[in-house]
Order: C-alpha cells, then sequence, then structure tokens
C-alpha cells in the first residue's frame, strides 16, 4: 500500500500542476476570450473523459488478468509522454490529442484502486480508501500551489515538471511496486466484460446496488465543477492570478487530508459507511451553494471548512460497493466506477463549464456551482433514502 500510494501523490501532483495555468493557455494558443476559454475548456475535458469511459473498464479488466502492476506502469509513461506532448502543443487541436491520450492513461486510478482491495480486508476497505484520498489530498497541496509557483516561468513550464514527475512515477513503480494480485484470484480477459456494462454486471446481479450507483453517478456529475471552471471562476469573479488559484487549490487539498488522515476511520466507525456519505455530501452541496453566491476572495478559504467533509463521502461508497463483489472483480469493479465516473465527467463539464459561460454573460457566474450543488444535494438525499444498511462481517451496521 505505501507504494501505490506514493505513486498516487505523484499522479495526482502532475494533474493538479497544471490546473492554474490552463485559462492562460488555453487563451493563448486559441487566441480566444476568457468566456472563449471557459467553454473549450468544458468541451477538452469532456475529450479527456471518453476516453476514460472506453479505457477505463479495459484497464481494470487487463488488471484483473495480468495484474495491477504492468497496467499502472505503462499508464504512467503514458501520462509522462501526454504532459511532454501539451508542453510542445502549438494549436488547441493538439491541446485536445493530450487530453485524449490522459484520458487513457487517468484509468489508471482503477487499477490504484484494485490494489487496495487486494491487500485490505472487506471490512477495512473503507479505511483504505480514505487513505487514497488522503493521497489525493496531499497531491492537491503540492500540484496547485508547486504549479502557481512554476507559472511564473511561462504557461507551459508547469507541463515540463509534470512529465517529469509522470516519467519518476513510472520509474519507482517499476523499482518498487510488488504485484498484489494472487495467481489464483486471477481470470482470463474476455472483451465483452471489457466495457462498462460488462464492469457493473456483478453489481447489477445484486439490486441493492442500484440507487448508491444512481446517487455515485449524480454526485460525480456535481463533483466535476471543481476541474472543470474553478479556475475560470476564481478568473472570472475575484481576478486571481496563477499562484492565487494554486494556493486556493492546495487549501482545497490540505483541508481534504486532513479529513481523510483525521476523521474518515473514526466517522465510518461510529456512523456506518451509510450515514458517513450522507455527511458528506450534505457538507459538499452546502458549501457549492455557498460558493454560487459568493463575494468576497476570503469567503472562499472560510466555506470550504465544511465543503472538506465531503472528502468523507468517496471511501463511505467506495466502500459499500466493493463489498457487493468477490476477490476476483475488484479490479473489474474499480474499471467500471472508473468508466461511471467518465460518462459523469463528459456531462459534468459540459454543464459546468456552459453554465459559467452563460451566467457570467448575464451578470451570474454562480450558476455553475447552484447547479452542482443542489445536484449533489439529491444524491445525498437517494443515499439516507433508498440505500439500504449493509453489514458488516463483524456485525457492525454498514
Amino acid at each position: 500500500m505505501p507504494i501505490v500510494l506514493a505513486a498516487v501523490v505523484v499522479d495526482v501532483i502532475g494533474f493538479g500542476i497544471v490546473m492554474p495555468v490552463l485559462p492562460g493557455l488555453i487563451v493563448e494558443i486559441g487566441h480566444v476570450t476568457l468566456p472563449q476559454a471557459t467553454r473549450i475548456a468544458g468541451w477538452m475535458l469532456a475529450a479527456f473523459a471518453l476516453a476514460q469511459f472506453f479505457a477505463g473498464p479495459v484497464l481494470g479488466n487487463l488488471g484483473d488478468r495480468f495484474g495491477r502492476r504492468p497496467v499502472l506502469m505503462l499508464a504512467m509513461l503514458a501520462y509522462a509522454l501526454d504532459y511532454a506532448l501539451m508542453a510542445w502543443a502549438p494549436t488547441l487541436a493538439w491541446l485536445f490529442l493530450g487530453r485524449l491520450v490522459a484520458g487513457v492513461a487517468g484509468a489508471s486510478f482503477g487499477p490504484a484502486g484494485a490494489v487496495i482491495a487486494d491487500v485490505t480486508p472487506p471490512e477495512r476497505r473503507a479505511a483504505g480508501f480514505g487513505l487514497l484520498g488522503a493521497c489525493f489530498g496531499i497531491g492537491f497541496i503540492i500540484g496547485p500551489a508547486l504549479g502557481g509557483l512554476v507559472a511564473t516561468f511561462g504557461h507551459r513550464a508547469p507541463f515540463v515538471a509534470a512529465a517529469a514527475l509522470a516519467a519518476l512515477n513510472a520509474a519507482a513503480m517499476f523499482l518498487f511496486l510488488p504485484e498484489t494480485l494472487r495467481p489464483e484470484n486471477r481470470r482470463p480477459f474476455v472483451l465483452r466484460d471489457a466495457h462498462v456494462i460488462g464492469a457493473f454486471r456483478p453489481l447489477f446481479a445484486a439490486g441493492r446496488a442500484a440507487p448508491l450507483l444512481v446517487a455515485w453517478f449524480v454526485w460525480q456529475v456535481g463533483g466535476v465543477v471543481y476541474p472543470a471552471v474553478w479556475s475560470f471562476w476564481a478568473t472570472i469573479r475575484f481576478g486571481w492570478s496563477a499562484t492565487q488559484i494554486g494556493w486556493s487549490l492546495a487549501w482545497v487539498g490540505l483541508l481534504q487530508l486532513i479529513v481523510q488522515v483525521t476523521l474518515t476511520a473514526r466517522t465510518v466507525r461510529r456512523l456506518g459507511e451509510r450515514t458517513t456519505a450522507v455527511l458528506g455530501l450534505a457538507c459538499s452541496a452546502a458549501t457549492l451553494l455557498a460558493y454560487a453566491f459568493t463575494t468576497q476572495g476570503w469567503q472562499v478559504y472560510a466555506f470550504f471548512l465544511v465543503g472538506c467533509l465531503g472528502a468523507l463521502a468517496w471511501p463511505a461508497m467506495n466502500g459499500l460497493l466493493s463489498r457487493l463483489v468477490d476477490a476476483q472483480r475488484q479490479g473489474a469493479l474499480q474499471g467500471g466506477l472508473g468508466s461511471l465516473n467518465s460518462v459523469a465527467a463528459i456531462i459534468g463539464p459540459l454543464l459546468a463549464a456552459q453554465s459559467l459561460a452563460w451566467g457570467a454573460a448575464r451578470g451570474f457566474d454562480g450558476l455553475a456551482f447552484l447547479i452542482a450543488g443542489v445536484l449533489i444535494g439529491v444524491a445525498a438525499l437517494i443515499v439516507a433514502l433508498l440505500v439500504p444498511t449493509l453489514r458488516a462481517p463483524d456485525g457492525d451496521s454498514a
């Protein structure tokens, strides 16, 4: 676990490091205004998600056949090539191509989650996924802050740094990451299973999972608002520079890390996975609704003191889902969840970017956050009212 968690940290640093400069880079390369760049970024993120949609179950099933290690290493090498391509890209078309490559490589988060499932017992998987989320938080502390600082050397400098980090990540996994999938738990790669329907076949067989899957999807559609429009919204509403955007994202990552490390395991033990998920979703929804109407930059930092509790939702919901499938299909589950996230990430950025641009043109640039808050609030209600209580192996409710 420590090795794959460290790899996830480096991976997320590479992603976060480019976020503060993306608005300026699109404006520079495309010769467009900032509102136009917002719409372009939405389509760019949708292209990323479309590639990930097809790659997620393929990588998950390949991980179940050949093991997690080779899949993760190849994905990181693809990331390194992608960032190098984007650092060079002379036109928007090349940026779009880079996002397609990154979408395929980004499906590696599923095999990483499968590693956690391989090495932890079912009753402790929520805590294990919480550590994975904590690593995401660490990466989001370092990445955006570093991106904002490196941006002083130009809009392309963070992409060069991200390419170097991804290559280092691949080398570290080659040298130190052991294989976690036992030979007796491997299964043949079947093409008909390597798509989103096949990936979710184990969950469809368990009817109890249906409401949770719906809630997961709605939550993901709303949650995509952060990577989709945060940098653009902060620039439009507050006039923030790349460095200021980087520090705000680092604040988000810091608070999420604190929640994941100090609260996730305790909250799940005390409240159970379902109640923990409802709490996280409700706090996230309330914060997004507050962002829609905030008027001062300092309020962003204050509101996320509540919003950071949204970090509880991911490990709690993932822990519930992981206990619905057997050990041989954890990779398929994670790949399927990755594909479901990708469907949401196709819809979410388009919805967020278009609503931000549409609302900004009419004097209300908080529309994207208003819509996202309502969606995540609906997800919280679904989990609270329709998801059944599961029983952990020790008899505690979950």
